[in-house]
């Protein structure tokens, strides 16, 4: 019991002390010294013109590009969640490295090609269980379903079990299968999508 008493001590203590103790070398020193507060000094000017250009390049940012970055978010955010945490741990830096820049060029390319590029847009979610599913994009504008981003569990004999990503594309009616790559997982069976 002692032990815990010692613990709430030491924070306490912690606590009441913040901010009473400043260090020496952040004070400064020749501020007597000083006989013009309003002169800056080159440093300060430099640090200035330094804030000043990065506060202008986020300003500049492209709109389209920032949304193109937030889809790209939602496809890596909406994948990991289809594999669930088991099948995350262990594919996660292949899918991050062969997979997902595959995916994210397959968005440009739907976002560079649109009218108004916020029409497009990640509307279903990932399916549970056996489902190939991992999200859809559609164009929000006409309700009309454009891409369709699939993982398909396969058992390869004396080779071992892969999950095969692949696309459908609306100007097929969905039916041709784009390959985008495959990831190999183990000779096991993988645990079911989003356990």
């Amino acid at each position: 019991m002692k032990l815990w008493w010692r613990k709430i001590a030491v924070v306490f203590i912690t606590i009441l002390t913040l901010g009473i103790y400043t260090p020496t070398n952040l004070l400064e020193v020749d501020a007597d010294k000083r006989d013009d507060s309003n002169l800056s000094s080159s440093s300060d000017i430099e640090t200035t013109s330094v804030i000043e250009e990065t506060t202008q390049s986020y300003i500049a940012e492209d709109p389209r590009e920032a949304y193109l970055e937030h889809l790209h978010k939602e496809a890596k955010e909406l994948s990991l969640e289809k594999f669930g945490p088991r099948i995350t741990d262990k594919v996660e830096n292949e899918f991050a490295a062969v997979i997902l820049p595959q995916m994210e060029t397959l968005l440009a390319n739907l976002v560079e090609h649109s009218e108004e590029y916020k029409d497009i847009a990640i509307t279903e979610k990932p399916s549970e269980g056996y489902g190939e599913r991992i999200f859809n994009v559609s164009n929000n504008n006409t309700n009309e379903t454009l891409v369709k981003f699939h993982v398909r569990r396969e058992n390869r004999p004396l080779e071992g079990h892969y999950f095969n990503f692949h696309y459908h594309l609306n100007e097929d009616r969905f039916q041709k299968h784009y390959h985008i790559g495959d990831i190999y997982w183990d000779k096991n069976t993988p645990p079911k999508w989003m356990a």
